[in-house]
């Protein structure tokens, strides 16, 4: 279970000739009584895993789409032990990887330790923290490690060569690619030598490199895939939930399965 488990998953769709494509959701938005139905539905359309944003009243890395999604979900009482209880009660009935998405402050509030105790017992198998610098990571990595949860890093088109070095040799599950230069949200087209940039992490990194901020049609998954293993997408699949467009969203997913037809 666990890091074990997210690195299976990502594996064998690779291994299938496929390309990964994990979704991300805001935990809590729309109630927190439906997120063991949503995390069901993308577990059945195909999704890879799971990226679960944990609602935050100063985040840093989302943009209005994922904003406005964590105001729903604090409006509505949404805390991180709540979203830990719920996942806990379907632990052993999913299959799909939950990779959360969250920052160090909840943490820190939270305890480190019991944060660990508490996502190894909702069967969490990896975690995201935007905030967190590799230079201040044994702030949690001892935690993390003994509870089996990877610690996903993330590399920003700013970072240098040594640095992205030093955090594809860290990195645990995969390694997020912003593609961007600031914050979350739908964009129409990507800066020039976006695809030279993908294929300089993969050529650094031994774990997946998922390509992630911005991702919002078909086209760019299937266009991105190709220089990486695959991507993440949040703020569109958010505005699809919001509008109950359910075929739009598998539509998404499936473009990770024949991303070989994109003309670049």
């Amino acid at each position: 279970m666990g890091k074990e488990k997210l690195s299976q998953a990502l594996d064998n769709v690779l291994a299938n000739g496929e390309k990964i494509f994990v979704p991300y959701i805001m935990a809590g938005d729309g109630g927190l009584d439906i997120l063991n139905e949503r995390i069901q539905f993308f577990e059945d359309a195909g999704a890879t895993a799971l990226e679960l944003g944990i609602p935050f009243s100063d985040p840093v890395a989302d943009g209005p789409t994922i904003q406005e999604a964590g105001i729903r979900s604090l409006r509505a009482g949404t805390t991180l032990k709540g979203v830990l209880d719920e996942l806990k009660k379907n632990k052993n009935g999913r299959k799909i990887p939950i990779v959360l998405m969250t920052y160090m402050n909840p943490i820190f509030v939270y305890g480190t330790k019991e944060f660990a105790e508490d996502c190894e017992q909702a069967g969490v198998d990896g975690i995201i923290i935007p905030d967190l610098p590799i230079e201040e990571e044994e702030l949690v990595t001892g935690e993390l490690s003994s509870h089996h949860i990877a610690l996903i890093r993330l590399a920003a088109l700013t970072s240098s060569k040594e640095r992205i070095r030093e955090i594809a040799k860290r990195t645990e599950g995969f390694l997020y690619a912003v593609t961007v230069t600031g914050i979350t949200g739908a964009r129409n087209s990507y800066r020039e030598g976006i695809g030279t940039y993908l294929q300089e992490i993969k050529r650094l990194s031994a774990a997946p490199v998922l390509a992630g901020f911005g991702v919002s049609t078909p086209e760019q998954v299937c266009e991105l895939s190709h220089y990486c293993d695959g991507v993440v997408v949040g703020s569109k699949i958010i505005e699809l939930l919001q509008n109950n467009e359910y075929d739009a969203i598998r539509k998404l997913i499936d473009a990770a399965k024949r991303y070989e037809t994109a003309t670049l």
